[in-house]
């Protein structure tokens, strides 16, 4: 079947319009979550192995002998 050939390459730049959308819509949801879930840990962050407070860590600590 022969179609022609403007038809053809508006439907190729086309699809490629699509393709360069979708690949722009993914990366601005993957900016969006990784924002999202930076937030959330700088907002949660807390230093392992120092105390966030008056309550013991949770941590499991090596047993230091006593002098």
């Amino acid at each position: 079947m022969l179609v022609h050939s403007d038809l053809m390459l508006n439907l190729a730049y086309e699809r490629q319009r699509e393709m360069i959308a979708e690949a722009e819509q993914s990366r601005l949801l993957a900016r969006a979550r990784e924002a999202r879930w930076g937030r959330k840990a700088r907002k949660a962050s807390v230093v392992r192995g120092q105390p966030a407070g008056t309550l013991a860590s949770c941590d499991p600590s090596v047993a230091v002998p006593a002098r």
